[in-house]
């Protein structure tokens, strides 16, 4: 009797919108860990499925599975920043293939990016490797890149503490990960 296959590592599917069930390939590199798909359907379930004129940053974008569901919702933008070649060239077929013009891939470390950036965004997607230590200092630097009424999405190991003036709007977890909106409060 034939069995279901397993999901394969380095890859992921776009859970909703406009590319609902669109499988995306991302190359196996140590670190590299998608937003699990019941975490994501949660996310978008409390941010909303249009995104509509939304700008968005996906940080330590990886596969890039934030960053494409909030383009398939019709984000207005989508900032990608990845450090890894081989990662942002994986980003880039994917944007092709999913035809997602809204999608700007940028292969710089996250951290730098940030500190000299004078953008703003509605949505920030925070989801550094578990491993690198570097949640506390992307989630002060994100602080200052956040729209007045915007969002930060914050995915870790740890449990999630909002920073001063800042609240939690909803939180989970699954499996290792902790997940966290945080919202001005």
């Amino acid at each position: 009797m034939p069995t279901k296959p397993a999901r394969h590592a380095g890859q992921v599917r776009i859970i909703g919108g406009e590319h609902r069930r669109r499988l995306l390939h991302f190359p196996d590199l140590p670190g590299l860990r998608p937003t699990p798909d019941r975490v994501r359907e949660t996310l978008f379930n409390w941010l909303g499925q249009d995104l509509a004129g939304m700008s968005c940053l996906d940080a330590f974008a990886g596969s890039g599975a934030l960053g494409f569901e909030a383009a398939s919702r019709h984000a207005a933008r989508v900032v990608m920043l990845e450090s890894s070649h081989a990662a942002c060239e994986a980003l880039r077929q994917n944007r092709d293939l999913l035809k997602a013009g809204c999608v700007e891939i940028r292969q710089t470390e996250a951290l730098g990016w940030m500190r000299s950036t004078p953008e703003r965004f509605d949505i920030i997607f925070l989801d550094p490797p578990f491993a690198s230590g570097l949640h506390e200092q992307a989630l002060a630097l994100a602080l200052g890149l956040l729209k007045p009424a915007g969002w930060i999405y914050l995915e870790q190991a740890d449990r999630i503490v909002p920073p001063e003036g800042f609240i939690i709007h909803r939180e989970g977890r699954a499996g290792q990960s902790r997940f966290a909106l945080l919202r001005r409060s």
